[in-house]
């Protein structure tokens, strides 16, 4: 019995909508990460891009347990003396929600060139409505 490798003649990629109403950030952040890699997918192949597209709705809806809208940081820095800058989460959760979801499903994401490509594929809105019903994509249940 021969194993199957994935190459782009076999990919079927399907549309997938996650609703993040009322469910952690971390939670719908793994199963965006996972379908963006294709890993719930029987012929799932580490080193190729065999994931499919996800659209992440009501980002805005997601919610941090604990005490992390206030313990939580978002840093970035310059490169520059003294450029670090730091958001708390609820700031960046009531301003930008859409980078909050992004930045958790990158997180989760390997450093290698598959991820850049599997990121391109994920679409995420702050409420319910989405411009990819030309897709029919089918919400994902879990």
């Amino acid at each position: 019995m021969s194993t199957f490798m994935a190459n782009k003649g076999n990919i079927v990629r399907k549309w997938y909508v996650l609703d993040a109403a009322g469910r952690p950030l971390g939670k719908t952040a793994t199963i965006a990460a996972d379908l963006l890699r294709g890993k719930r997918k029987p012929e799932y192949t580490p080193h190729a891009d065999c994931g499919d597209y996800v659209i992440v709705i009501n980002a805005d809806k997601a919610i941090l347990t604990g005490k992390k809208l206030d313990q939580k940081y978002y840093r970035t820095h310059s490169g520059w003396v003294g450029h670090l800058k730091e958001t708390k989460y609820r700031t960046l959760m009531q301003t930008k929600p859409e980078l909050a979801m992004k930045l958790a499903v990158r997180g989760m994401m390997p450093r290698n060139i598959i991820t850049k490509d599997s990121l391109t594929r994920l679409h995420i809105y702050r409420g319910s409505e989405h411009p990819h019903a030309a897709q029919k994509p089918d919400v994902w249940a879990e």
